[in-house]
């Protein structure tokens, strides 16, 4: 498995476990976080989150060190007939308090691998177009050792 991809899985196994309704999330998940891409469409279990790697960028400096700045997309999902949008809000809250709070995270156990830094670059909604769905997306820059 790549450093992507088990990047991309422990950034979905630790918003899963960790966004359960329990203080100081708001928002129970249910489990409904995957390291996948699902469209709105395609989701029938709400609220759910989907995280995806994109674009990386590589900085390479002497002693054969290099960094690798890995683009991650996480894609957030909310129904709801009344208040979609609020939800969604708080779910965003929610995952910028995870992200926030596991700026440096583990993804490799058995090597000790973890990221150097969890950048989030930008927020974005579908500011109440698609109720009764609400659909945000959190890019973020995750900086990790190369070599």
């Amino acid at each position: 498995m790549t450093k992507r991809t088990q990047i991309v899985q422990a950034l979905a196994e630790k918003i899963k476990n960790t966004i359960n309704g329990s203080s100081p999330y708001i928002t129970n998940l249910q489990n409904q976080c995957f390291a996948k891409l699902k469209f709105w469409d395609e989701v029938n279990d709400f609220p759910s989150v989907f995280v995806t790697p994109g674009t990386e960028t590589r900085e390479y400096l002497p002693s054969s060190f290099a960094w690798g700045f890995l683009g991650v997309c996480v894609k957030v999902y909310c129904k709801s007939e009344d208040n979609a949008q609020e939800q969604l809000e708080q779910l965003l809250a929610d995952l910028e308090t995870c992200i926030d709070n596991n700026r440096q995270l583990v993804y490799d156990s058995t090597t000790g691998y973890e990221t150097t830094e969890i950048l989030i670059a930008s927020i974005t909604t579908d500011e109440g177009l698609l109720a009764p769905y609400a659909v945000g997306e959190i890019n973020l820059q995750v900086r990790y050792q190369i070599m």
